[in-house]
């Protein structure tokens, strides 16, 4: 008895030792400013916030940054039998605007103001998002990249949602998504899809896909 007593002594010690010691080092390294003092609830180390060109460019496992013609390109809209095909000229016309935190599962967040279309202004007219508003939980919007990486949200997240053409008030460039991407406040980076060609309005569930995606 007294063994176990000393040994589960020693594990407390052992505890209360390596808290106070975290608890120390945190202070130490909010009070020195050290990288560690502006982590997020993630872990995630600030990198480069409200300065555009700092932002680091990223992509989800294979992905490769695509070469894309504004000219040419275009943003199909589908909902049911409706089809509407967006050019650039018509999205980089809109100046919606956000101030949003991408946080990358790579370690890093950075706060940018980001600006484009809301994503609701294109699907509102769709039957299929006026029954989603409804109270049609199981309504969704599918985002689909060039490169095939995909994520499926809520329609009633439509109205949060930025189609984002600029960053920091300039075009976006190849690495960060142009000609457009989607802006997810407060969801991390993998929601942030890039290089986007096609939105579509379905009636399956938003949770159908997988956590993570594997693309």
């Amino acid at each position: 008895v007294d063994l176990s007593r000393r040994s589960l002594l020693r594990a407390g010690t052992l505890a209360a030792s390596a808290g106070l010691a975290y608890g120390a080092g945190e202070v130490a390294v909010r009070l020195l400013s050290l990288p560690g003092s502006t982590r997020r609830f993630t872990g995630s180390y600030e990198y480069g916030s409200l300065q555009p060109a700092q932002l680091p460019v990223t992509q989800w496992l294979f992905d490769a940054v695509p070469s894309i013609d504004p000219a040419t390109w275009r943003l199909t809209v589908r909902a049911g039998n409706a089809v509407r095909e967006w050019t650039y000229a018509e999205l980089v016309a809109f100046d919606d605007r956000v101030q949003a935190t991408l946080d990358c599962t790579g370690g890093f967040y950075s706060t940018q103001d980001w600006s484009g279309v809301w994503l609701s202004r294109m699907v509102s007219p769709s039957p299929l998002a006026e029954e989603g508003r409804g109270g049609g939980s199981h309504t969704s919007v599918y985002v689909r990249s060039l490169t095939g990486y995909d994520r499926r949200f809520a329609i009633a997240e439509a109205g949060r949602l930025l189609i984002a053409t600029r960053l920091g008030g300039m075009p976006l460039d190849s690495g960060h998504g142009f000609p457009v991407r989607l802006v997810a406040p407060d969801r991390r980076g993998y929601w942030w899809v890039k290089w986007i060609t096609a939105i579509t309005i379905d009636d399956l569930p938003p949770w159908w896909q997988l956590p993570f995606p594997i693309q």
